[in-house]
């Protein structure tokens, strides 16, 4: 049995948007689900950047991982589900720790 997390949410949450940024002077298109948007406009409001920024910064941040970014969209995503459980405590904060 789910949680029905899926079936109680508007069908608007999962419309894929698509948005121009700025990347180190270059703008590049992101597509995401309105939901992530959301995430991360949340995440740029609370660190004081507009969410062009801070995907900026994100971009910047992959690039210097190993191996570097292969997609930025699911690399978004994932800093999305990151900030979550970092705030809820959870695996990325234990990971961390």
């Amino acid at each position: 049995m789910m949680c029905r997390v899926l079936t109680d949410q508007s069908p608007r949450r999962f419309a894929k948007v698509s948005r121009s940024v700025r990347i180190s002077g270059h703008s590049t298109s992101v597509r995401l689900e309105t939901a992530f948007w959301q995430v991360l406009e949340g995440i740029a409001e609370t660190e004081g950047l507009s969410t062009s920024k801070l995907i900026s910064q994100l971009y910047a941040e992959a690039m210097e991982l190993p191996g570097g970014i292969s997609n930025l969209a699911s690399i978004l995503r994932t800093v999305c589900l990151l900030y979550h459980e970092e705030r809820r405590g959870g695996i990325g904060a234990a990971n961390r720790a």
